[in-house]
């Protein structure tokens, strides 16, 4: 009976200090004041400053030890002093306007749900199966285009037997090799396979392989060895018959298949044998429909390789289209016309345009392979009247028709009258003017001399000599000439009485001029 009246004596003299402190000294009864704890989980922060001054009281709990015998019993005080905290703690709401200052803050982080989602990578890239064995397959593929901002964590390879719906994981763990083999396999049995690409914001669609894949050891895989001539386009002329062989490896035998746009070869036209070694296809008349990309695929197991085959079947184009006769000018004619409709698939390498004159009849070739629309004949004949054809060409050859011209281009004959040019006359009527003058001369006796000077004048001028003022007429001792302008005498043997003023003097009807000299005749020494 005293132990129960002990706590609530002692409750009374101490209602606000001795709970806290009571619980911090006994463990025991320390579990119920936790129990209505969590109805104010958030307030209990807040009382907890203003109670700083609690340790000051612990001081004065010495007696609280002297009460063994509350902790010994723990169920007759945990069912009392029970209510005592929640007395207590009531007074806490009267605490409280201070908690919902700091609620109010809350909405602060609610821009943060507001980011985009993130997208999870594509599919893998060229699934297909590397390597079969009795009981296990080796798969390879490429990463996806997209992976997303965070990355590939890496693939999950998942399998399901032909016949079943459920997908199984082939490894524990994602892992990024882009080349995995599935193992513990068993032989005989038909698996599909898919591949997913897996990150942080999700997995990817599945990568699938179109085919099951049986478990069984493929002793060589198969390959296509595509001849060298028929890795480029293969050109044929329609009705040639088409024949190729190609030859493929692959243990045990491969499965041949043959398709044109993803569809099965019409077999009324189109033959294929297939041996252990080679696949041969044959077209007895070859038409242009026959033309387009064939793909050859040989299979063993799902392990399987493709050749794409392009045969292209051509023939003669059609004749140009529009042919015009634009221009006739001079010697030359311009022509003009429109490439053919009908190219007989073949690209137009250019054009032969030819002529005809109608005297002859016969046509002449004069442009070959011209590459334009547009030409301009040259170097035809005067007074010839022409026409026109021209033909298209591709790899097959000329076209079997030729566009000609409506018209004809005559070549008219242009009379020309000679005209000579007129040149004005110049007045070239001059006065006689000496333009180098008689020299003084020095001679011996009995051996000739000559006097020169320079005259010109139009009319040409007369030329008079004159010694001492008188004209030397008929003398044989002189000598006189005038040729281009140039005067010369000739005096023979002179003597000393030969010795004087000699002067030329020229005349002619618009005027006159003279120039003279001395000449000194020295006797023998």
């Amino acid at each position: 009976p005293k132990q129960s009246r002990d706590p609530r004596a002692e409750t009374p003299k101490h209602p606000l200090p001795q709970p806290p402190g009571f619980a911090a000294m006994t463990g025991k009864t320390a579990a119920p004041a936790t129990e209505p704890a969590p109805a104010t989980p958030k307030k209990e922060p807040v009382p907890t400053p203003k109670e700083e001054p609690a340790p000051a009281p612990a001081a004065e709990e010495p007696p609280a030890p002297e009460h063994p015998p509350a902790a010994e019993q723990p169920t007759v005080p945990t069912d009392k002093p029970a209510p005592v905290p929640t007395a207590e703690v009531t007074p806490a709401p009267e605490e409280g306007p201070l908690a919902p200052s700091a609620e109010p803050q809350a909405p602060a982080p609610e821009p943060k749900p507001e980011k985009p989602k993130a997208e999870p990578p594509s599919s893998p890239l060229s699934l297909a199966v590397e390597e079969v064995s009795e009981n296990s397959v080796t798969l390879t593929w490429k990463a996806p285009e997209q992976t997303g901002h965070s990355g590939l964590d890496g693939y999950m390879v998942e399998i399901c037997k032909d016949g079943s719906t459920g997908w199984t994981a082939a490894n524990k763990e994602p892992f990024l090799s882009t080349r995995y083999t599935i193992q513990d396999l068993s032989s005989g049995d038909k698996i599909h396979v898919r591949v997913k690409a897996l990150s942080a914001s999700g997995a990817s669609v599945p990568a699938t392989l179109e085919q099951p894949v049986l478990i069984r050891e493929i002793l060589q895989l198969p390959r296509i060895r595509m001849p060298r001539h028929l890795r480029q386009t293969y050109v044929r002329h329609v009705g040639d018959a088409v024949n190729m062989m190609i030859p493929f490896q692959g243990k045990p035998q491969p499965e041949v298949i043959w398709t044109k746009g993803n569809q099965p070869l019409d077999t009324s036209r189109i033959n294929i044998h297939n041996t252990q070694k080679d696949t041969i296809f044959y077209i007895r008349e070859a038409q242009r429909s026959d033309s387009g990309k064939y793909e050859l695929t040989v299979r063993i197991n799902g392990a399987e390789d493709k050749a794409t085959l392009d045969i292209r079947v051509i023939e003669p184009p059609g004749p140009p289209q529009n042919l015009k006769l634009v221009d006739v000018w001079g010697f030359n004619v311009a022509l003009e016309w429109i490439p053919p409709v009908d190219n007989g698939n073949s690209e137009i390498k250019g054009y032969v345009v030819q002529k005809s004159d109608k005297k002859s009849g016969k046509w002449f070739t004069a442009l070959e392979r011209c590459t334009r629309t547009s030409c301009t004949i040259s170097d035809l004949i005067i007074g010839n009247t022409y026409s026109f054809r021209v033909f298209a060409e591709n790899a097959c050859g000329l076209s079997e028709k030729a566009a000609v011209t409506s018209g004809v281009a005559h070549i008219k004959k242009t009379k020309t009258a000679y005209q000579p040019e007129k040149i004005p006359q110049r007045d070239m009527m001059e006065p006689p003017k000496f333009t180098q003058p008689l020299t003084d001369r020095t001679t011996t006796r009995g051996y000739s001399t000559h006097l020169f000077c320079c005259v010109r004048g139009f009319p040409q001028p007369k030329i008079i000599w004159m010694k001492n003022q008188m004209e030397i007429r008929e003398d044989p001792k002189y000598i006189a000439m005038i040729e281009q302008g140039v005067c010369s005498l000739e005096i023979r043997k002179p003597s000393p009485f030969d010795g004087g003023i000699y002067t030329c003097k020229a005349v002619n009807p618009l005027g006159e001029a003279s120039v003279d000299c001395k000449l000194d005749v020295k006797g023998k020494i």
